[in-house]
């Protein structure tokens, strides 16, 4: 039987990271998940499993908060299915105790009382957190990265099948959401290495050239697209393409290197 699911890396809100992380917003291109600090790092490892225990923060009761704490910093993580975020964080100050927490649960407290005062329709808990929660910026920043993390699993995909050709000659796949990516390295006479890439499944033309433009070694305009494959024509849903490999690029590959 699998395991459980691993839980994604921890991010901070935007709030979180502007005020209690007091850190600058990075460009799009650097996942807030890779952000360099304890109480993220912490974060991270803490829930790298879901099945882990974790200690929730009691004294706040409209949200199932849970605690983070490393070194002098404090922290509460919500978790979102598989995705916890960061949503407060502080310090902890020489000579005191857990002070977030109860900073926190006052601040909870507070906004409870303002909220049943600006509401007919009061709130029944003791505390008031949810304006700690991911907002709508935080959703439009987490699905703008997802490019970047589509291009990186791309890369990295890449230069496995490209290595596992190389091997042994051989057509290496991988399953994406909507498609199948496959290699396979074929040497002429002349000792050129040609290298042909299919694509079987649903893709839009821009992603195409996402895909040839990086595959290790290969001219970004040296594809030449091709209408049959060594054992069989091309299914319907199926394209393929053929490059020279650089020998150079190859054996940098072979040897473990980014081409």
């Amino acid at each position: 039987m699998s395991g459980p699911s691993p839980l994604r890396p921890a991010r901070p809100t935007l709030r979180c990271l502007r005020e209690d992380l007091c850190l600058a917003l990075p460009p799009v291109t650097a996942p807030l998940d890779e952000v360099d600090h304890p109480v993220l790092a912490k974060a991270s490892e803490q829930f790298a499993d879901e099945d882990g225990k974790h200690e929730r923060i009691r004294s706040v009761d409209d949200q199932v908060l849970f605690k983070v704490k490393v070194q002098r910093w404090r922290g509460a993580v919500w978790l979102d299915a598989d995705l916890p975020w960061l949503v407060a964080a502080g310090r902890r100050e020489d000579g005191s105790g857990d002070d977030f927490y109860a900073a926190l649960e006052a601040d909870g407290r507070a906004a409870r009382a303002r909220y049943n005062a600006e509401h007919s329709d009061g709130l029944k808990t003791t505390t008031h957190t949810a304006y700690l929660l991911p907002a709508r910026e935080d959703h439009v920043r987490y699905r703008a990265e997802a490019g970047v993390r589509f291009v990186r699993r791309l890369r990295a995909t890449l230069l496995d099948l490209a290595r596992a050709t190389l091997h042994d000659g051989r057509e290496h796949t991988r399953e994406f959401d909507t498609f199948t990516l496959g290699l396979q390295v074929r040497a002429d006479e002349g000792h050129e290495t040609y290298l042909a890439v299919r694509i079987t499944g649903s893709v839009p033309p821009n992603l195409t050239v996402l895909i040839l433009r990086n595959v290790p070694g290969c001219e970004a305009e040296g594809w030449y697209p091709e209408y049959a494959l060594p054992e069989r024509d091309l299914l319907p849903a199926e394209q393929a393409w053929s490059n020279l490999m650089d020998p150079r690029a190859a054996a940098q590959v072979l040897g473990g290197e980014e081409a």
